[in-house]
């Protein structure tokens, strides 16, 4: 089985990368299953029912959220209904949504759990270590990927050493730079500390890069712009054999640059 997982998607860029690039990804690869992050779908920040209700028309099964998840408030309209959507299971508890969910394919349990790291984030969320035990106390999964939407390389890399044989993968979303460090550790547990972003391309991790540029220059806060320019597409292929166990983890890189 082949398992796609789309690094942050960011804004009408990204949605567009999508719709254009996910049906060729899936042809080239033999994609059987695709996940996304998709915290930054709408305007580079939260996500509609609208987009939600697009990923799901593009073939997406299960959609990854982030620390952006609450900034559109109409999620609170339809997160009880977004059966494929799933939030930080550490964020505060008062907050909706579901934060790990499994679903059958082709007779494969397959669970995805989002989790917050702390590091360098706003401090609210629970300990993504200790929740993780608590999840895994019951877990009976075939396939199971965690993506860790966290700041620090350091926090992202524990968690893999500390997940290492109790997950499918671990793989590193947020900070919409990939890193060339995937691979499969000790004990069978897939990794990576950032998939990447997809959204545009000649931008500052999907802003304005002027914008951005000034305001280290000069060291005065205005507003964030999303970037107007071609896209990137940014994902992680995952390769699993009949027992389940992953065999291969790639990274596949799409913008002016590099080329399907």
């Amino acid at each position: 089985m082949n398992i796609l997982f789309i690094g942050d998607v960011f804004s009408s860029i990204g949605r567009d990368m999508i719709e254009e690039y996910l049906p060729r990804i899936k042809n080239k690869y033999n994609v059987d299953f695709v996940i996304a992050n998709v915290e930054n779908a709408t305007h580079g920040k939260g996500l509609i029912r609208k987009h939600y209700d697009f990923f799901l028309f593009q073939g997406i099964s299960l959609m990854t959220m982030g620390n952006h998840t609450y900034s559109k408030k109409e999620i609170m309209d339809y997160i009880d209904d977004a059966d494929r959507l799933i939030v930080p299971l550490n964020r505060p508890r008062a907050l909706p949504g579901v934060g790990s969910r499994e679903i059958v394919f082709q007779n494969k349990k397959i669970r995805v759990t989002n989790l917050l790291g702390l590091t360098f984030m706003d401090g609210k969320s629970q300990n993504p270590f200790e929740v993780m035990d608590d999840l895994l106390e019951n877990d009976d999964s075939d396939i199971h990927i965690v993506d860790i939407h966290a700041e620090a390389t350091s926090e992202k890399v524990a968690l893999g050493y500390y997940l290492d044989g109790r997950v499918s993968a671990v793989l590193g979303t947020h900070t919409h730079v990939t890193t060339a460090d995937e691979k499969i550790l000790s004990k069978g547990t897939a990794f990576q500390s950032d998939v990447g972003m997809t959204g545009p391309y000649e931008s500052v991790i999907g802003c304005d890069k002027d914008i951005i540029v000034k305001r280290m220059l000069d060291g005065l806060m205005s507003p964030f712009k999303v970037a107007e320019s071609e896209g990137q597409l940014r994902a992680t292929l995952l390769s699993f054999n009949d027992n389940n166990e992953c065999t291969q983890i790639k990274r596949i890189c799409i913008d002016p640059d590099h080329h399907l």
